[in-house]
């Protein structure tokens, strides 16, 4: 006995399969964000002062540099794996591709911008 309304069986419309691995992928992200939160937070509050020079200082530490650069791309994956959950809930018709695309691009350029800005400090250009 199937579930599935005959025309449905025939269209062969029914699980797109593939909402079980962006359901982890969120868990996921979200589980390796307390650590770095936490790691950031902390590492901020025990930081002499935040003027920019302690504060660079600070990120061209190459542990620094490396769990900076984890936090800035777990935090957009997990915030377009977010985003994406919301528009595609709620905007339909064409609005909807036009808004998936323009999300990506913009979670794709404020990543690359991070590790850019992170990379620039940890290898010293930052002067």
């Amino acid at each position: 006995m199937s579930l599935r309304s005959p025309l449905g069986h025939v269209l062969g419309l029914g699980s797109a399969k593939e909402g079980v691995h962006h359901w982890w992928s969120q868990r996921l992200t979200s589980i390796a964000l307390v650590p770095l939160a936490v790691w950031f937070v902390v590492s901020l509050v025990t930081l002499p002062s935040l003027d920019r020079i302690t504060v660079v200082a600070w990120m061209a530490h190459g542990w620094t540099a490396l769990l900076m650069l984890l936090f800035v791309l777990v935090t957009t994956w997990h915030s377009q794996l977010g985003v994406r959950v919301v528009i595609e809930d709620y905007v339909g018709g064409g609005a909807k591709t036009l808004a998936l695309v323009l999300s990506s691009f913009v979670h794709c350029v404020v990543a690359v911008a991070g590790v850019f800005a992170i990379l620039k400090i940890a290898f010293g250009g930052a002067a």
